[in-house]
C-alpha cells in the first residue's frame, strides 16, 4: 500500500551511518553524511544527542552541531551528565563524567552549544536536579526524566518541578526493580508526562510496549531510535562517546561483555513497523508517534513529506521518496 505522511522527527539520535555525534573529530561533512542517511529512513528533523562526557568533549561536539546550517538538526538533546551514577540506571554512560546537577554547569554547556540545547534528560534524585529543572523550564527548555534510580516520591518531585517527558521509558534503570511501587509505574501513571520508547525488540519486549502504550495513550507516546553510529551499518565494532560498542547480527548494540544495551541500530521506519506489530494499532495511529507528536512536544513542526510502501503482512515500511524537505 502506497502512503504519504509527515516527515519523521526523532528526539534522540546519538549518531548514524558510522558517525558518532559524540566524537569531537567530526566535521560538517560527517554530519551531512549521517543526516542524509537518516533522510533515507524518513527522518527529516531530529535532535542530535550528546551523552555524558567531560565538558571539553561535550563542548567540541556541541560547537560543531551548533554551527551546522542543516535545518534537519532541530537542536541538541543533552542526555546527562546529571544522571544516576548507579550501575544499570547509568547505562553505557561513563561514571567518571557523571556530575551533580548545576545551573552554572548547564549555562556553561549551553554557551558552548550556542543556545541549541532544547531538551535535557536528568535524574530527578541527583543533588541540584530540582533547582536545575525549574531553571530549564523558565528558559523554555524541555526536561525529561531518565537514567534514574529515583523513588516514586522523587519522580513526583521532578514532575512538580517541571519535567514533562520520560526518556526511553523502561530502560536507563536498574535491571531489577520492586514489583510496586517503582519508577516505571510512577511515570506511566503521571498524566503530566509524555513518554518515549525504543521499539527495536531489544530494549523492550512486544508485550511491554503494548502495555505501556495502552497505559499512557498513543497521543502521549513518542517513538525514538536512540540510534548510534552502528545504525545503518553492518555488524561490527563502533564508538559511542569514546566507548567501544558492538553491533550483533541480531541488531543489538552493547558494550562487549556488559549486560546493558548501549543505544541502538534502529531506523525510524523500522520503529514504526515494529510499533504497529507490537501494539496492534493501525498504521495511521502509529505514524504520528514518529512525526507530529514529537514535534508538538517540542512546540515545533515536522518538515517535508514521506512517500513509502507499507507491507502489512511483514509490518515493513519502505521509504520511496522525500518531498519538500
Amino acid at each position: 500500500m502506497r502512503i504519504e505522511t509527515n516527515g519523521f522527527f526523532d528526539l534522540q539520535v546519538n549518531g548514524f551511518a558510522g558517525v558518532d555525534f559524540n566524537d569531537p573529530t567530526n566535521t560538517h561533512t560527517s554530519l551531512e553524511h549521517a543526516t542524509e542517511a537518516m533522510r533515507r529512513t524518513g527522518v527529516t528533523r531530529y535532535l542530535a544527542t550528546l551523552i555524558t562526557s567531560s565538558f571539553e568533549r561535550f563542548a567540541k561536539c556541541a560547537r560543531l552541531l551548533a554551527t551546522s546550517e542543516d535545518p534537519a538538526i532541530a537542536g541538541i538533546h543533552m542526555e546527562g551528565p546529571y544522571i544516576s551514577p548507579e550501575d544499570g540506571a547509568r547505562g553505557a554512560h561513563q561514571r567518571a563524567h557523571v556530575v551533580q546537577a548545576s545551573i552554572e554547569d548547564f549555562k556553561r554547556r549551553q554557551g558552548a552549544a550556542n543556545g541549541r540545547i532544547i531538551l535535557v534528560t536528568v535524574a530527578p534524585e541527583v543533588p541540584g536536579a530540582l533547582e536545575l529543572i525549574g531553571y530549564l523550564v523558565e528558559q523554555n527548555i524541555r526536561v525529561a526524566i531518565g537514567h534514574t534510580a529515583a523513588t516514586p516520591d522523587e519522580i513526583r518531585a521532578g514532575i512538580s518541578a517541571g519535567a514533562t517527558l520520560s526518556t526511553h521509558l523502561g530502560n536507563g534503570c536498574a535491571q531489577l526493580l520492586p514489583r510496586h511501587p517503582n519508577l516505571i509505574w510512577e511515570q506511566l501513571a503521571a498524566d503530566e508526562l509524555w513518554m518515549s520508547l525504543i521499539v527495536d525488540g531489544h530494549h523492550l519486549p512486544p508485550a511491554t510496549v503494548k502495555s505501556m502504550v495502552r497505559a499512557k495513550g498513543a497521543d502521549r507516546s513518542l517513538l525514538v531510535t536512540d540510534a548510534t553510529a552502528a545504525a545503518g551499518c553492518p555488524p561490527g565494532n563502533y564508538l559511542l562517546g569514546g566507548v567501544e560498542v558492538k553491533l550483533s547480527a541480531s541488531g543489538r548494540v552493547a558494550v562487549p561483555g556488559a549486560p546493558n544495551l548501549a543505544g541502538s541500530s534502529l531506523a525510524m521506519n523500522s520503529a514504526v513497523g515494529n510499533a504497529v506489530s507490537f501494539t496492534g494499532l493501525e498504521l495511521g495511529e502509529v505514524l504520528p508517534m514518529a512525526s507530529t507528536l514529537p514535534a508538538a512536544y517540542l512546540g515545533m513542526t515536522t518538515s517535508g513529506r514521506v512517500i513509502a510502501d507499507w507491507d502489512e503482512e511483514r509490518y515493513a515500511l519502505r521509504i520511496n521518496a522525500m518531498v519538500d524537505c
